[in-house]
């Protein structure tokens, strides 16, 4: 079977309509991951969704998070990419991760979470500093709920500060971003495949 990657666009616009440049920089490791013969699903814009704020797996009527989640677990990489806001990952980001709280009372008879051999790399970009922040807040809070960080697991794209010029607006992708898209998807790939053939005992 194919290794399957989801990626979540954390953006702040709601509307998949408007271009994103999230959406730019996950495309840029989609295509990475693709040349690895990883099968990449649709994006998922998060702010589109309906997620409740809370720290369970379903905070009740409407709450969008547990078809989120599913689709989440039923993947072996996930490619969380959102924008840097105030040299920090944004609101969606923070909200998408404390819903990943309840994984924490979520174990099996081994002990493990539902994200144990699951892997997760980033997608990060920005007009300001905040990339290794935002990536560092990131890791620690997925790796604290049961996710998988390879070596080199971040691919950003930071420009200049209270500068116009966005990722999606660039004419082409700088070579360094697609160098290390390159060595994001292949680690990843890598390590997903050794722990689908052989899970975390617990």
């Amino acid at each position: 079977m194919p290794l399957k990657a989801l990626p979540i666009n954390c953006t702040l616009k709601a509307d998949p309509g408007k271009s994103s440049s999230t959406d730019a920089m996950i495309a840029v490791l989609a295509k990475a991951f693709a040349k690895k013969g990883v099968e990449i699903s649709e994006t998922v814009r998060v702010a589109a969704l309906d997620i409740k704020p809370g720290v369970t797996s379903d905070e009740g009527d409407g709450d969008e998070w547990p078809g989120l989640r599913s689709k989440i677990l039923a993947h072996d990489i996930l490619i969380f990419g959102g924008p840097i806001w105030m040299g920090q990952i944004g609101s969606v980001a923070k909200r998408v991760l404390e819903r990943m709280d309840a994984f924490l009372g979520e174990t099996d008879e081994q002990g493990r979470m539902p994200s144990y051999g699951k892997v997760a790399v980033a997608a990060i970009v920005g007009n300001e500093d905040g990339a290794h922040g935002s990536s560092a807040q990131l890791f620690q809070a997925l790796n604290d709920v049961g996710w998988t960080i390879p070596a080199v697991a971040a691919c950003y794209w930071v420009g200049e500060a209270m500068g116009s010029v966005d990722f999606k607006d660039l004419k082409t992708t700088p070579e360094k971003v697609e160098k290390t898209a390159g060595m994001v998807a292949g680690n990843a790939a890598h390590l997903a495949s050794l722990l689908a053939a052989k899970p975390y005992p617990g």
